[in-house]
């Protein structure tokens, strides 16, 4: 069974850091891309950044470019977002996500970050 668990959420002001993790189980992490997906208040979900499994390629959406680093630990089955110079625009629900070779698609149950001074 696939699990993937977040972690690493909470409140920060504007500004700041946060890194979160996503642990998976029940697969072959190194070899599936994992996504990270975000969810304002009242707004749909958004992709945030992909990380290629294999070759570690990582591609991000323009809301982040520059200030989120994707990243993978493939011995820990984990995979990470590096948040940086965080705004209120950030905050969201956060999900970790990951697909098979059916397509069929993969959620954690999400990690609420909040951007407030």
């Amino acid at each position: 069974e696939v699990q993937l668990v977040e972690s690493g959420g909470g409140l920060v002001q504007p500004g700041g850091s946060l890194r979160l993790s996503c642990v998976a189980s029940g697969f072959t992490f190194g070899s599936y891309d994992m996504r990270w997906f975000r969810q304002a208040p009242g707004k749909g979900r958004e992709w945030v950044s992909d990380i290629i499994g294999g070759n570690g390629r990582t591609y991000y959406g323009d809301s982040v470019k520059g200030r989120f680093t994707i990243s993978r630990d493939n011995a820990k089955n984990t995979v990470y977002l590096q948040m940086n110079s965080l705004t209120p625009a950030d905050t969201a629900v956060y999900y970790c996500n990951t697909h098979d070779g059916l397509g069929v698609n993969y959620w954690g149950q999400g990690t609420k970050v909040t951007v407030s001074s």
